[in-house]
């Protein structure tokens, strides 16, 4: 935008063009100019004016209807069933009700700008970034200037409405973040304690260990030394999708390694908890709960591929590198009469990462 006192007036005089590449044309472009001005109706009439006004807000305020809605629908549409078609209810109503609110939004601040701020045209020359004292006080004007033309300090309707649009409108994802975590029930009581989740798994005195996926026991006398064997809980093949298999299976998962009883170094508590060399430790890491599976044969550690936590078989899974803060719970483990390796009890602290147990 020009102004009347230019502040760098004094730099464009001595500005010259250099000669290196120019080149002098008998017939330059000229500057066509702008085209004339054309009022809108909203211009003329002051009736029009304030149809488009209340058109702006009515959008606005639809727009908070709209996420009244989406709000609603997330309680009328409840998904704990597990139903397919209540998730899909629940996703095409809260999704209708958001989508309408942002798109409110957006054809009501398209409408205040094309039919109800300030339509002029005007050329603003470019000049240096850095301006003195009086290019920041035209700044300033030119916000305040703004102001003035859009008439958002001045149409109250349309800035009450449009701020209350956007406070609505984050208002439904708020509300959804609390379908991200379970809630207790009288069928489950502790759905909603990840700490009590956390601290108890499918594993309890007696049962076997199995292949994880197929779920076949494993016997001790099959596992060769330096091996390693994904395992879960023989009874999480009776557990259905719909009642929970995942969850189950992702607090459950074990890693089993046979290493030779001399190498383990355990402390008195726990001289019972492996069976002749073969120790089982959590695979869920301690840091943020990352799959630890890749097992280095020769060193005896286990390393977490997502942050690099790594962890020493031999010597209680402690931590040897990386972020993770404690180590592995490890699985007590046994053999029943028939040669099959089954669990002494459950975990006897929480698995996962660290901040359940500082709970």
């Amino acid at each position: 935008m020009a102004h009347e006192d230019d502040p760098l007036e004094h730099e464009r005089a001595s500005w010259k063009p250099s000669p290196g590449l120019a080149v002098a044309v008998p017939d330059p472009v000229r500057n066509p100019g702008l085209p004339p001005h054309r009022e809108r109706m909203t211009d003329k009439d002051p009736a029009s004016m304030k149809r488009a006004v209340r058109g702006v807000y009515t959008l606005f305020y639809l727009s908070i209807a709209g996420s009244i809605w989406a709000i609603a629908a997330y309680m009328l549409f409840p998904i704990e069933s597990g139903r397919i078609v209540d998730i899909r209810n629940n996703n095409l109503f809260i999704g209708l009700g958001i989508a309408f609110a942002l798109l409110a939004i957006g054809v009501g601040a398209i409408h205040w700008s094309k039919a109800v701020m300030s339509d002029r045209e005007f050329v603003e020359p470019r000049h240096a970034t850095r301006g003195r004292d009086t290019t920041r006080e035209a700044a300033i004007k030119a916000f305040a200037d703004a102001d003035a033309e859009s008439g958002f300090g001045r149409r109250v309707m349309i800035r009450n409405s449009l701020i209350a649009a956007l406070v609505a409108s984050v208002v439904p994802g708020v509300v959804l973040f609390r379908g991200l975590a379970p809630f207790n029930s009288p069928e489950k009581p502790h759905a909603g304690d990840p700490v009590y989740l956390l601290e108890h798994t499918m594993w309890k005195k007696g049962m076997r260990l199995a292949h994880d996926p197929s779920g076949e026991p494993i016997r001790a006398a099959d596992l060769t030394l330096g091996s390693a064997v994904h395992v879960i809980p023989e009874a999480l093949a009776e557990v259905s999708h719909s009642e929970g298999y995942l969850d189950e299976k992702a607090k459950a998962i074990v890693l089993l390694v046979r290493l030779l009883p001399e190498q383990l170094v355990e402390s008195e508590e726990r001289k019972e908890w492996s069976y002749n060399g073969i120790v089982a430790y959590s695979k869920v890491c301690t840091h943020v709960g990352c799959p630890v599976a890749l097992y280095e044969q020769q060193t005896h550690h286990l390393l977490c591929p997502c942050h690099q936590s790594q962890f020493d078989v031999t010597d209680h899974a402690k931590v040897l590198f990386g972020p993770a803060a404690r180590p592995l719970p490890q699985l007590p483990i046994t053999v029943d009469d028939e040669g099959y390796l089954i669990a002494r009890s459950d975990f006897n602290e929480p698995v996962g990462p660290s901040f359940w147990e500082r709970h």
